[in-house]
């Protein structure tokens, strides 16, 4: 295992702890991440909501449950995120609901702005978007691969409105978030499940 990702996983939160550190951050008007404003705030307190509304909705199709069931090896699924992220407010509640029902991956969480050089190791583009989901064999350490920081679609999506309007803003937060209530986390885990059943062939 590499250093960055035994040390992150050193100060790795459940996904249940995770959810809590947001919640009373928020309490006290704050966001995780070495940068604090009001803006990062309310990007975590309309996560929060996301979050919590997908963590009762999200479905996992009959097919990738029987895909996770059969997973041969033990994993543990480390993600990069920050709780002002609203990608990784989509994605967060269906990896964790896939690592739930495989009874074979241990989901941790890792916060970017703690774990500069696992997030360094891992850029897109040269940048340090977020969520990445690191994949680790439980029993030897071995990395095996990574994704994200979204699935192909979206991240289309926002590449051709760059490509056109030469800016992320509000309007492209909106039509991404879009994406994500319609496509109801289908696309997610069929690439994940497409990533674990790849690694075990």
């Amino acid at each position: 295992m590499k250093i960055p990702v035994a040390k992150a996983l050193f100060n790795s939160h459940s996904y249940t702890d995770y959810r809590k550190l947001i919640s009373d951050l928020i309490l006290e008007g704050k966001s995780t991440g070495k940068e604090q404003s009001e803006n990062l705030t309310q990007y975590s307190t309309l996560n929060e909501t996301r979050m919590h509304r997908l963590d009762k909705t999200i479905t996992i199709t009959e097919e990738n449950q029987i895909k996770l069931k059969n997973l041969k090896s033990e994993y543990i699924w480390v993600v990069i995120s920050e709780g002002w992220c609203g990608d990784a407010a989509q994605l967060l509640p269906i990896m964790n609901t896939m690592a739930v029902q495989s009874g074979k991956i241990d989901l941790r969480i890792v916060l970017r702005d703690e774990n500069e050089k696992l997030m360094n190791l891992y850029l897109t583009n040269k940048k340090k978007s977020i969520p990445i989901l690191i994949v680790v064999a439980k029993t030897t350490g071995a990395i095996l691969g990574s994704w994200g920081p979204r699935p192909k679609a979206a991240a289309d999506l926002v590449a051709d409105y760059k490509k056109e309007f030469g800016v992320i803003d509000e309007t492209l937060k909106t039509n991404l978030q879009l994406w994500y209530l319609h496509d109801k986390g289908i696309t997610t885990q069929n690439e994940l499940i497409g990533l674990m059943v790849n690694l075990e062939v």
